[in-house]
């Protein structure tokens, strides 16, 4: 099968007060879908591609770059949710859709609920894929303790200081153990060509602002089970499916089982850990496909 084509475009987005630049990939051809990436040290819309590939003989898939992530330098914006609420509001004002399918990874995922809730029958049906909340020191060590996670990401945001802090911790060895442990589910996918390429993500100019960001808790889009759980109730929501990857984290695992008992989504499991959408993106896709 010929794979469908792949463009590079920018959106012209005010954010926070400017106006910046920012880049999005189409792949293929049909109805509009749009396709978020996860919020997270190795984020970029490139780990859609794969998703993309497949999608795209069936919708035109968008996939943008959220601010302050991506393999280009980051725009310097607050990393806080406001400002992630505010891209995709600024996105659909350049791309208002409607949407055929929205697809988000991970942390993606409560804000593409929040921005349904703000712009009513914008998309058709919504597919989350391993939905997540919270980020990893309060997922690891307790909401209790956000004080010394706010301390931690002021360090790392520190010139000089900071940016050593943040290599040596965001080396090639760590994202390589990182990436078994819980973002990839086969060991023996995670080659040297894989973490070669997330180690690329991680040094662009900007980078450790939303790392920090987002491994602190700071792009957290809520602040409790009960704030998540309640994104997916009220009138005028479209249809959503959860894809649950077998080998989530366990305590991520169980966010989003909790949201699944509560009767508001479908359910479907597909292999993988947190990056399913990537792993097995064709089984993602599969899943996607089985609903429409």
């Amino acid at each position: 099968m010929i794979e469908p084509a792949r463009s590079a475009r920018s959106f012209s987005l005010t954010i926070d007060g400017r106006t910046l630049s920012m880049p999005c990939d189409v792949v293929g051809s049909g109805p509009d879908a749009l396709l978020l990436p996860a919020l997270s040290s190795i984020s970029a819309r490139s780990e859609m591609w794969p998703l993309a590939r497949d999608l795209g003989h069936d919708y035109r898939c968008l996939i943008p770059d959220w601010p302050g992530f991506g393999n280009q330098a980051r725009v310097p914006l607050p990393m806080n949710p406001g400002t992630m609420h505010a891209f995709l509001d600024a996105l659909f004002v350049a791309k208002p859709g409607p949407y055929a399918l929205a697809v988000a990874a991970g942390h993606a995922g409560p804000y593409l609920m929040a921005a349904a809730r703000r712009h009513p029958g914008l998309f058709k049906r919504i597919v989350l894929v391993g939905p997540t909340w919270r980020g990893p020191l309060p997922t690891a060590m307790g909401q209790e303790r956000r004080g010394l996670f706010k301390a931690l990401r002021r360090l790392v945001e520190v010139p000089l200081v900071g940016d050593a802090i943040y290599r040596i911790n965001i080396s090639r060895p760590v994202i390589g153990r990182m990436m078994r442990a819980h973002v990839y589910a086969d060991p023996d996918h995670v080659t040297p060509g894989v973490i070669a390429d997330k180690h690329a993500i991680t040094r662009q100019i900007g980078a450790r602002f939303g790392t920090a960001a987002f491994v602190t808790g700071g792009l957290d889009p809520c602040t409790s089970r009960e704030a998540f759980l309640s994104l997916f109730e009220g009138p005028g929501l479209p249809p959503v499916l959860v894809l649950r990857p077998e080998r989530a984290p366990r305590r991520s695992g169980a966010e989003m089982d909790a949201l699944i008992a509560t009767g508001r989504v479908s359910r479907e499991t597909v292999p993988g850990a947190l990056s399913a959408h990537e792993e097995y993106a064709g089984e993602v896709a599969e899943a996607i496909r089985g609903i429409g």
